[in-house]
């Protein structure tokens, strides 16, 4: 991971804890029992980065095989305005929350940029790590990788709903258009 790799978070049994919980919120991998989520932390690092740093930089193709659960701090997700501007805001992150499962998964650029807000303590999961689950613990990586593929689909389904509100106001603005263009009026 990009921040200063602090120690292995089973070194540190608060926040171990802490990481057990938090992966079991809603929001999170609620499926994961308490020895589950256990588990999977005991394959995580610790993980930190002063506030300001950046933590993802979107279009990035290096360092993107780790997941990053944030245990304290704030993360801002942005993403390039596309008219050429500076980074838009799409949203403020905290604790329990899971960033870059997508480059966990495949490897590929990350798709928005994330920076630490405040001081930002994270427990993250490298393809390594993850492939060590699998092999050590199925059971456990299988549950795991549901729950990220689940996140996943309920994020493109959110953006699949933001698609149809725009495509109805997009066909409803084409209809005003057409309407004013029949009748002579020009905007």
């Amino acid at each position: 991971p990009g921040g200063r790799l602090a120690r292995a978070l089973s070194a540190s049994p608060a926040l171990a804890d802490l990481a057990t919980e938090l992966l079991r919120t809603d929001g999170t991998m609620n499926d994961l029992s308490a020895d589950e989520a256990a588990c999977v932390v005991g394959y995580m690092g610790l993980v930190v980065y002063p506030a300001g740093a950046i933590v993802f930089r979107e279009g990035e193709a290096s360092r993107t095989s780790y997941l990053l659960l944030i245990l304290d701090g704030e993360v801002s997700v942005e993403t390039a305005d596309p008219g050429g501007g500076s980074e838009v805001a799409i949203s403020v992150l905290g604790p329990g929350n899971v960033i870059g499962e997508m480059g966990l998964l495949d490897g590929s650029p990350r798709s928005a940029s994330c920076f630490a807000s405040s001081p930002l303590q994270a427990a993250g999961l490298t393809r390594q790590g993850l492939e060590r689950l699998i092999e050590e613990n199925p059971r456990v990586g299988a549950k795991l990788l549901m729950g990220l593929c689940r996140r996943i689909a309920d994020r493109l389904r959110g953006l699949n709903e933001q698609l149809q509100i725009y495509a109805h106001l997009n066909s409803s603005l084409q209809q005003q258009l057409q309407s004013s263009s029949r009748s002579g009026r020009q905007f």
